[in-house]
């Protein structure tokens, strides 16, 4: 029996997946956390960490250390875009490091990419197998695109466009005017102009807390629900009824939505803005929502599945 503790530290979120997997491969997950602490502010106007986020990072992990430890599990840490661009993130990863007594590794694109690609891959089998697919992970500083095709990879990006960077970048007004928008989407589409889109018929995978927030909040899931939210087939319509309702609310009525944690309701729109563009970009009816994110993908990693 193996017990691994995986953590994910994002721009905006800080994630646990604790698991035992026993000797036949079979896995049972023992605890998974995801709180928000913005470590990554200022991530859209010069990337330095902030030593508010610092602390609340480093708070988590403290309670992250202790949960890992009471399952007896071994701890792999990871950390994102926003370690990547900081230009002082040896504030944060030197006490990081004391904490879970372990180095946390900050990745580089490709590889987040890769762990992305895992975890999607291994939650969809059959889609995998199947044909095109595309996995998009939007995070608070990057977005990871994966295209494969029967389960080879044809094709991966981490683009610097995010939930958290592309709202401190651009939006000034509350709500948004039309022009914050706009520039919002003229950037997107433009770090999406390279794409290989593989074209109809294509499966787009989404991943990660902009997507699953707005699975759960078409679904009007007062309490979020893992099992109803992985899997879910989030439609264009949806998606685009609930951009309109973020488009013409203020922070106070974002914050009291059904469904979105009102901690990640002053960047929901613009990472929305993102799988809307992505989407159209694919050409696909329906996004195929996935819980199981990058953390997974380490915890494959580690355990040699997949």
């Amino acid at each position: 029996m193996t017990t691994l503790a995986t953590i994910d530290v994002g721009t905006n979120t800080t994630l646990l997946l604790v698991a035992r997997a026993s000797t036949s491969g079979d896995l049972t997950v023992l605890d998974e956390r995801a709180e928000i602490t913005r470590l990554g502010r200022g991530i859209g106007v010069g990337g330095a960490l902030g030593a508010e986020g610092i602390a609340r990072t480093l708070e988590v992990l403290r309670d992250y250390a202790a949960i890992a430890r009471a399952h007896g599990a071994r701890i792999a840490a990871i950390g994102t875009e926003g370690l990547r661009r900081a230009p002082n993130a040896a504030a944060f990863l030197g006490p990081a490091a004391e904490i879970l007594g372990v180095p946390l590794e900050v990745i580089d694109g490709a590889r987040e990419a890769a762990l992305t690609f895992r975890a999607a891959a291994a939650s969809f089998p059959e889609e995998a197998r199947a044909g095109a697919l595309v996995v998009v992970d939007i995070g608070g500083g990057s977005t990871e695109i994966i295209v494969s095709d029967r389960g080879v990879v044809k094709w991966s990006t981490s683009l610097p466009i995010g939930s958290v960077r592309l709202t401190e970048k651009h939006v000034r007004h509350d709500p948004p005017e039309a022009t914050e928008i706009d520039a919002i989407a003229r950037e997107v589409d433009g770090a999406l102009a390279t794409v290989p889109w593989p074209g109809a018929g294509a499966t787009l995978i989404g991943i990660a807390g902009t997507v699953t927030s707005l699975a759960a909040m078409a679904l009007r899931m007062e309490t979020y629900d893992p099992a109803r939210v992985h899997g879910f087939d989030l439609a264009i319509e949806a998606l685009d009824s609930e951009i309109a309702r973020l488009r013409a609310s203020r922070q106070a009525e974002r914050e009291t939505i059904v469904g979105l944690d009102p901690r990640r309701a002053d960047v929901i729109l613009a990472g929305a803005l993102i799988l809307q563009r992505i989407a159209a970009a694919a050409g696909v009816p329906v996004i195929r929502v996935s819980d199981r994110g990058i953390r997974w993908g380490l915890l494959y990693e580690q355990l040699g599945i997949v």
